[in-house]
């Protein structure tokens, strides 16, 4: 195996006060507690070799929906032990414990998973949507048009949710955990030993990324939702929600090509991508790196080269 064009399959996930790893055999949760030692968790990661979790186009969506599960899971339980639920709580939280008992916390991290992909419904599928809608009514456009602004108006929208939460303290510090986490994954991937201080020259910037694939997908989705017919809003976004698995499906495989190769073509895909970790990655302290290697570790397989991208 050549070292230098190495790609891992690792990928991970920032955290509170910590980082998630995910290797082909086993993943690792690695946490700072607030007494300043760094806690690792490992589990088995499952089995990728199940059909939907293999066959192109299928997969994206299953391995999406993986992934975001078993990391808000991940970003949970990071937040307990990083201290963050040690605050007092108020009267409401009290009197939701006194109801669901043991259950509280399922509970309230279904409601709060749920309304998260609600509220990103009405932002990138309704709300451009509607708009969009509104101004045909004032000024012609083409269908074709539409589709366009309705693009633009969701990658604007996108941009600046990234550029407002960025600004948060406590988000900052996620971010620069995410790039402890790509910095790790790069020093791993050439070939060179994981220290703080060759971990630290390495880029925090990688074609791998969540934030890239999101950024892939808005676009994919410009091109799948221009063939929906606007004619009725509510049938359009109704079309779009059926439709995202087919973006996601496409947007999956592009990246996963983009990770594998090196040439002018997957360069100029990765670029936009590269560019918003400006937004969702900031240069992280030694710390930090500390915490991204020691999540990393337990999940490097004894076999070389078994986690080839």
């Amino acid at each position: 195996m050549n070292q230098k064009n190495f790609k891992t399959s690792i990928g991970g996930q920032a955290l509170i006060e910590g980082v998630m790893m995910r290797g082909p055999a086993l993943s690792a949760m690695a946490v700072r507690l607030p007494d300043g030692e760094i806690e690792v968790e490992t589990w088995e990661t499952g089995s990728a070799k199940k059909w939907y979790k293999k066959t192109p186009f299928i997969r994206g969506v299953f391995n999406l929906l993986d992934s975001l599960l078993f990391g808000y899971k991940c970003l949970m339980r990071s937040a307990s032990k990083a201290g963050l639920e040690e605050e007092q709580p108020s009267k409401f939280e009290q009197w939701l414990a006194k109801r669901l008992g043991k259950n509280l916390t399922t509970v309230v991290s279904a409601f709060a998973l749920v309304m998260g992909v609600g509220l990103a419904l009405l932002l990138f599928t309704a709300l451009p949507a509607l708009l969009v809608s509104l101004l045909g009514k004032l000024v012609e456009i083409s269908p074709m048009g539409k589709s366009l602004l309705e693009g633009l108006c969701k990658i604007s929208v996108f941009l600046a949710y990234l550029a407002l939460v960025s600004r948060l303290p406590d988000i900052r510090r996620v971010f620069e955990y995410h790039g402890a986490e790509h910095k790790t994954i790069a020093c791993y991937e050439a070939g060179q030993e994981l220290t703080v201080e060759n971990v630290r020259v390495h880029s925090r910037f990688h074609p791998r990324c969540g934030t890239s694939f999101l950024l892939i997908v808005l676009v994919i989705s410009i091109l799948v939702f221009s063939v929906v017919s606007w004619e009725s809003v509510l049938l359009r976004v109704v079309l779009k929600i059926a439709l995202l698995p087919v973006v996601v499906g496409i947007s999956y495989e592009i990246i996963k090509y983009a990770g594998r190769h090196d040439n002018p073509l997957t360069r100029a895909v990765s670029a936009p991508g590269l560019w918003l970790q400006r937004l969702t990655t900031n240069e992280p302290d030694d710390s930090q790196i500390e915490v991204a290697i020691a999540s990393m570790l337990p999940v490097i397989p004894v076999e070389k080269g078994a986690d080839q991208w």
